[in-house]
């Protein structure tokens, strides 16, 4: 099973040459880039989990909404956020799209799991931060879901080949072709593997001039798109089954 999750955030890079872009514009920039993934998705049929940063929630409402009324699953992603503003937060989310969130993505900030069961999720989704020396330190790193106070626990999958995990680098880093035929491997091995892409990435920086290390300028924005529509296809034609996590969990 394929768990294709991206997690909705807003690009914090600072800009070139001292140039100032505002926070409106940030968002802007990522309701549009989330746009060219529902269209993506759409153009495939493929639903997804969208993990949305906890703070911009709010600011997001009728994206948010769309994004529900397509089928796919909305999350949250607590990268920096207090136990009272998740709950806030989730309480006006739930009433806004009458739907139960149940999932959440935690790599900074762990907010204990018995704190998030009482809040009334379901899952937990931990994601660690990904760099160029990340190889050298996940040869332990486990792959399998476990139970925790109730909860489920997803970890980052993890090619048991390459000892590559499946996080935004390795996608955006990777040749098309090389990464199907990690995932192909990978299924033969795990019961799942869960991709996730952060909406960044399909920024346009050569027009927004963010200062971004080159190496994650590599196949940035409309490359990105073009990648993330010709892994789909891919899966549509293997015949590879897809879910939304809290599908996937229940």
């Amino acid at each position: 099973m394929i768990l294709l999750t991206f997690n909705i955030v807003t690009i914090e890079a600072s800009c070139q040459n001292g140039n100032e872009i505002s926070d409106e514009l940030r968002l802007n920039i990522t309701i549009d880039n989330t746009k060219a993934i529902l269209r993506i998705l759409d153009l495939h049929d493929v639903k997804a989990s969208f993990f949305i940063e906890v703070s911009i929630i709010g600011k997001l409402k009728n994206l948010i909404k769309a994004i529900s009324s397509q089928g796919h699953e909305i999350a949250f992603y607590g990268r920096d956020s207090t136990v009272e503003n998740i709950e806030e937060t989730k309480k006006e989310a739930e009433a806004f799209l009458e739907k139960q969130i149940r999932g959440i993505r935690q790599k900074d900030v762990m907010i204990p799991s018995e704190t998030l069961k009482m809040m009334g999720f379901n899952y937990i989704s931990r994601i660690d931060h990904a760099h160029v020396l990340f190889p050298f330190k996940r040869l332990k790193t486990t792959t399998k879901i476990i139970e925790e106070d109730g909860l489920s626990i997803i970890p980052e999958s993890i090619s048991p080949y390459s000892q590559l995990p499946y996080n935004d680098f390795i996608f955006q880093f990777l040749p098309v072709k090389y990464y199907q035929n990690m995932v192909f491997e990978t299924l033969k091995n795990d019961d799942f593997v869960l991709i996730y892409l952060e909406s960044w990435q399909f920024t346009d920086l050569k027009k927004h001039h963010f200062s971004v290390p080159f190496y994650r300028r590599l196949n940035a924005g409309k490359k990105m798109e073009d990648k993330l529509d010709a892994l789909l296809s891919w899966i549509n034609e293997k015949e590879l089954a897809t879910s939304r996590v809290k599908d996937y969990i229940f």
